[in-house]
C-alpha cells in the first residue's frame, strides 16, 4: 500500500505546473480540506437511512406484486403482464424527466436535491397504500393498479434520483463518499430484508393452505383448485394492507432522518459558473463518455438477471419447489446473507479494486443458480443456495452505486467547467435498468399466460413449472455472463482512479483559493 501511495503522489505532481501547485502551501490545504471534508458515523447514516424507503416499497413491489395481481387482486396474468411492463417502462421514463427537472432546480436554503425529497414523501405514500387496495368493482381494476402504479413510480423516483445524486454532494472526498456508499448499500440491503420481513410475514400468516387431490377428475381438481374462499381471500387482502401500512410508516421516518441529518455540499469550482449546463447539451456530454456507456451495459445486463429472480421468485418456489409456506422464509435468507457480506465486499473492493470485485461478487451467483436449475426439490439445500446466493446479491447492491461516483469523477476532469449533470448521470442509469426490467417482467407474465398459468391455483401445469425454472435459473445465468464480458471494455482501473483522485482534489484547491486567478485556472483546466 506504501508503494502505491508514493506512486500516486509522484503522478498527481506531475500533472501540475509548478506556479500552480506551490510547496509549502498545498499540504496545509489539503489537510484542511479533507478535515472540513470529513463525515461523522452519525452524518453517514442519516445518509444511508435514506436509502431504505426506496429498497423497502421496491423489495415488497419486485418479490410479491406479480403473486398479488394474479392471485390475491385475480387479475388475469396479461392484464398483469401490462401492468407490470407499463409501469416499470413508465417508471423509466420518469427518471430522466426527473433528473431534468432536478437539473434546473435552483439551490435554495435546503439545498437543491433535499426539497424534491420532502415534498414527494406524503404523496408517495398515499399512491402505495392504494397499490394494495383491492376496489370492488372488477370491470376497471387494471385501470386503478396501472394508475396508481405509475403515480407511485413517478413520485418515489423524485425521492430516489436525488438522494441518488445526492452521494456527490455530501462531501467531496472520494474516500468519505465510498465510505458513506458503504454505509447505505448496508443499511439499504436491511431495508429489502425489512421489507420482505414485514410483507412475506404478515402476508404469510394470511394464506390458506392447498388443497392437493391427485385422483380427482379434472372437473373436480378444478373446483379443488382453488385455494381461498371468500373470507379467507378478504384476509389476505387486509393482510396486505397492513403491510402497506407499516412499510408506508416506515418510508416517512426514514425521509425525516435523511432530512434532518444530512446537508448538501456545493462542489468549490460549481460556485464560479455563470449559468448552468442546458439539460440536453448535458446529455449528449455524459452519453458521450465512454466509461459511463460501458459501465452501465454491463450493469444493465447484471441488474436484468437478478431482477428476473427476484420478479418470479414467489412464483418458482410456490408452484416449481413446492415450498407454498416457505418462500418468504427463503427470501429473507438471501437478504439477511447479502446484509451480512456487504462490509466484506466493502473491504474486497478497497484491497483487490472494483474491477475484480465485479468478476468474483457476481460470477459467484452463477454456480449456485446452476445447482437449482439441476437439483431436485429439497428445502435444506434451496436454504443453502439462498445463503450462498446472497453474498452475490450483496455485490450486485453495493458496486454500481460505489462505481458511478468513479465515472463522474472522470468526467469531471475532462468537462472541468461543466457542472449539474450528476443527476443525469444517475437517472439515465436507473432508467435503463429500470426499462429492461418493465420488459423482462412482462416478458416473464406473458409468458406465464402462454403456458397456461392457472389464477389461484394450488398447482400448475408442468410447462408453466419448466418456465418458471427458466426464468430464475438459466436466463439469469446468460445475461450474468454477458456482462461480465462487457465489463472487460470498462478502463477505470484502481490505478486510474487514484490518479484522477489527486487531480480533481488538485482541481477543487485551486478553485477554492482565494489567491487563484482566472488565468491559473484555465491553465490548470487545459493540463487537466
Amino acid at each position: 500500500m506504501a508503494k502505491g501511495e508514493g506512486a500516486e503522489s509522484g503522478s498527481a505532481a506531475g500533472l501540475l505546473p509548478t506556479g500552480i501547485l506551490q510547496a509549502g502551501e498545498r499540504p496545509v490545504q489539503v489537510k484542511e480540506s479533507k478535515k472540513k471534508n470529513q463525515l461523522s458515523i452519525c452524518n453517514k447514516l442519516c445518509y444511508a437511512v435514506g436509502g431504505t424507503p426506496y429498497q423497502v416499497t421496491g423489495c415488497a413491489l419486485g418479490f410479491f406484486l406479480q403473486i398479488y395481481l394474479l392471485d390475491v387482486a385475480q387479475v388475469d396474468p396479461f392484464s398483469a403482464s401490462i401492468i407490470l411492463f407499463v409501469g416499470r417502462a413508465w417508471d423509466a421514463i420518469t427518471d430522466p424527466l426527473v433528473g431534468f427537472c432536478i437539473s434546473k432546480s435552483p439551490w435554495t436554503r435546503l439545498g437543491r436535491l433535499m426539497p424534491w425529497i420532502i415534498f414527494s414523501t406524503p404523496l408517495a405514500i398515499i399512491a402505495y397504500f392504494l397499490i394494495w387496495f383491492v376496489p370492488d368493482f372488477q370491470q376497471g381494476q387494471t385501470l386503478w393498479y396501472l394508475l396508481f402504479y405509475c403515480l407511485f413510480e413517478t413520485l418515489v423516483t423524485c425521492f430516489h434520483v436525488p438522494y441518488s445524486a445526492l452521494t456527490m454532494f455530501i462531501s467531496t472526498e472520494q474516500s468519505e463518499r465510498d465510505s458513506a456508499t458503504a454505509y447505505r448499500m448496508t443499511v439499504e440491503v436491511l431495508g429489502t430484508v425489512l421489507g420482505t420481513a414485514i410483507q412475506g410475514q404478515i402476508v404469510g400468516q394470511a394464506h390458506t393452505p392447498c388443497v392437493q387431490d391427485a385422483n380427482a377428475s379434472t372437473v373436480a381438481l378444478e373446483g379443488v383448485n382453488r385455494t381461498q374462499s371468500a373470507t379467507s381471500l378478504r384476509e389476505t387482502q387486509n393482510a396486505y394492507l397492513l403491510a402497506a401500512g407499516v412499510i408506508a410508516s416506515i418510508y416517512v421516518i426514514c425521509a425525516v432522518i435523511l432530512t434532518l441529518g444530512v446537508r448538501e455540499q456545493r462542489e468549490p469550482y460549481e460556485t464560479q459558473q455563470a449559468k448552468p449546463m442546458p439539460f440536453f447539451r448535458g446529455l449528449r456530454l455524459v452519453m458521450s463518455h465512454g466509461p459511463y456507456i460501458k459501465l452501465i451495459a454491463g450493469f444493465l445486463f447484471t441488474s436484468l438477471a437478478f431482477m428476473l429472480v427476484e420478479g418470479n421468485f414467489a412464483l418458482f418456489c410456490t408452484y416449481t419447489l413446492g415450498f407454498r409456506n416457505e418462500f418468504q422464509n427463503l427470501l429473507l435468507a438471501i437478504m439477511f446473507s447479502a446484509t451480512v457480506t456487504i462490509p466484506i465486499w466493502q473491504w474486497f473492493l478497497t484491497r483487490f479494486g472494483k474491477k475484480m470485485a465485479v468478476y468474483i461478487g457476481i460470477s459467484s451467483a452463477v454456480p449456485f443458480l446452476i445447482l437449482v436449475a439441476l437439483m431436485e426439490s429439497n428445502l435444506i439445500v434451496t436454504y443453502v443456495v439462498a445463503v450462498a446466493a446472497g453474498i452475490s446479491v450483496a455485490a450486485a447492491f453495493l458496486l454500481p452505486w460505489s462505481m458511478l461516483p468513479d465515472v463522474i469523477d472522470d468526467f469531471h476532469l475532462k468537462q472541468p467547467h461543466i457542472h449539474g449533470t450528476e443527476p443525469i448521470f444517475f437517472s439515465f442509469y436507473v432508467f435503463f435498468t429500470k426499462f429492461a426490467s418493465g420488459v423482462s417482467l412482462g416478458i416473464s407474465t406473458l409468458s406465464l399466460d402462454f403456458t397456461g398459468y392457472q389464477t389461484r391455483g394450488c398447482s400448475q401445469p408442468a410447462r408453466v413449472k419448466f418456465t418458471l425454472k427458466m426464468l430464475v435459473t438459466m436466463a439469469p445465468i446468460v445475461l450474468i455472463l454477458i456482462g461480465l464480458l462487457l465489463f472487460k471494455l470498462y478502463p477505470i482501473d484502481e490505478e486510474k482512479r487514484r490518479q484522477n483522485k489527486k487531480a480533481l482534489q488538485a482541481l477543487r484547491e485551486e478553485a477554492s483559493s482565494s489567491g487563484c486567478s482566472d488565468t491559473d485556472s484555465t491553465e490548470l483546466a487545459r493540463i487537466l
